[in-house]
């Protein structure tokens, strides 16, 4: 699909995600600043659990109010709240510290229950007969952000001005920023109230294949948080000795592996879906299994790199065929309560998470190469059967 091909409306979507991407530093920057201010590994795993405890039903309810609600004011709360809980992480510091750190959390958890919203106003602003294609788009634009942005900004953050401190002037930076995107939002992305919510003539609802994407969200969300940004986090900075510079290495590695991996998907031919989502998981599954050895740092980067081209290959189809399975009138209400499962699923996680790497630094990899191993399986028995290609028809 070329980029003149898309709405305008469509691309004002994306270049606001493009616009966000270099503050998603932020989610590297805050476990590695409790790490380096005395929090261990499962202390962090423990305080990310806390904050988890509160956010389940909030979910859900917020993503069913939108329903009726304008999901535009949605996005533009996510990123007041954003901006409100990086500035609090700014400021921690001294005796109040741990209190601005948890409010902090708190706040950002907050937003994360919006975040259902994205999925929605996606699944509505963009063309329906064009998913897969568009897709490879809205996650290419972001990983080219990245590549450019956290180079730049992790040597700084490294090498040229390193520790605690420049990391407290990072979040106040990027929290400001919040009014910048906050803006755009307002001017240029359309509303999208009830009145362009209409499912189109002819959708039936299939209980078999959503609880079969229910079951694959349970594989996915569990191997992914038995291994988060913490656990990568502790193992390059505290176990190869490296820096914050080397971690978004890591991150720019990935982001380049992404954007030939949107290439990649655009020439999976139509109806293969499933294949493609059945290969993505088995590199996702290489990539858990090499991390889980401890490998040196140029390896860490290779397969991180690795697996994140095996995500963003598989994306669009997964994305697409989540999409063809849910009503537009009730798309937030869906999608929050899909958010809300992952929740559930995956409160624990990054407690068990960071036990687990107490024991030993590349532990949790270990257990998310069995889960993505198991999720690749079950993407590939309905390949066989050639249930993608009817729901992809």
């Amino acid at each position: 699909m070329r980029w003149s091909e898309i709405p305008r409306d469509a691309k004002a979507y994306m270049f606001y995600h493009t616009l966000i991407a270099p503050g998603l530093i932020v989610w590297i920057l805050f476990p590695l600043y409790l790490m380096e201010t005395g929090y261990s590994i499962l202390e962090v795993g423990a305080f990310f659990t806390a904050v988890n405890l509160t956010s389940i039903p909030l979910t859900y309810i917020f993503g069913r109010a939108f329903n009726r609600w304008d999901m535009k004011k949605g996005l533009i709360a996510i990123d007041v709240l954003d901006g409100i809980a990086y500035v609090l992480y700014g400021l921690a510091k001294g005796a109040l510290a741990p209190v601005l750190l948890f409010a902090g959390r708190a706040i950002e958890k907050l937003s994360t229950m919006l975040y259902p919203l994205y999925r929605a106003y996606e699944q509505i602003i963009y063309p329906e007969d064009k998913y897969e294609e568009i897709f490879a788009w809205h996650l290419r634009l972001p990983e080219i952000a990245r590549v450019l942005t956290f180079p730049v900004m992790g040597y700084i953050l490294g090498y040229v001005y390193p520790g605690p401190e420049s990391y407290r002037w990072a979040f106040i930076i990027f929290g400001l920023f919040s009014a910048v995107t906050v803006a755009y939002l307002w001017l240029f992305l359309p509303s999208i109230g009830k009145e362009e919510r209409i499912t189109p003539e002819g959708f039936t609802f299939k209980v078999g294949e959503f609880k079969l994407l229910l079951a694959f969200e349970a594989l996915l969300t569990l191997a992914w948080a038995l291994a988060p940004e913490m656990v990568l986090i502790n193992y390059v900075v505290f176990t190869l000795h490296k820096t914050v510079f080397e971690v978004t290495l890591v991150a720019v590695a990935s982001s380049v592996a992404s954007i030939l991996g949107t290439y990649a998907s655009e020439r999976v031919p139509k109806g293969k879906g499933f294949q493609a989502m059945a290969l993505g998981m088995l590199l996702n599954a290489f990539y858990a299994l090499i991390m889980a050895l401890s490998p040196p740092f140029w390896i860490v980067l290779a397969v991180y790199a690795l697996g994140d081209f095996g995500n963003t290959f598989w994306f669009p189809f997964y994305r697409a065929w989540m999409f063809k399975l849910i009503p537009k009138e009730r798309a937030s209400e869906f999608h929050a309560a899909i958010s809300s499962y992952r929740k559930v699923i995956g409160i624990v996680a990054p407690f068990i998470a960071g036990a687990l790497a107490s024991i030993h630094a590349t532990l949790p990899y270990a257990v998310s190469f069995g889960l993505f191993l198991l999720a690749g399986v079950m993407f590939w028995w309905p390949a066989r059967k050639g249930i993608y290609s009817r729901t992809a028809s």
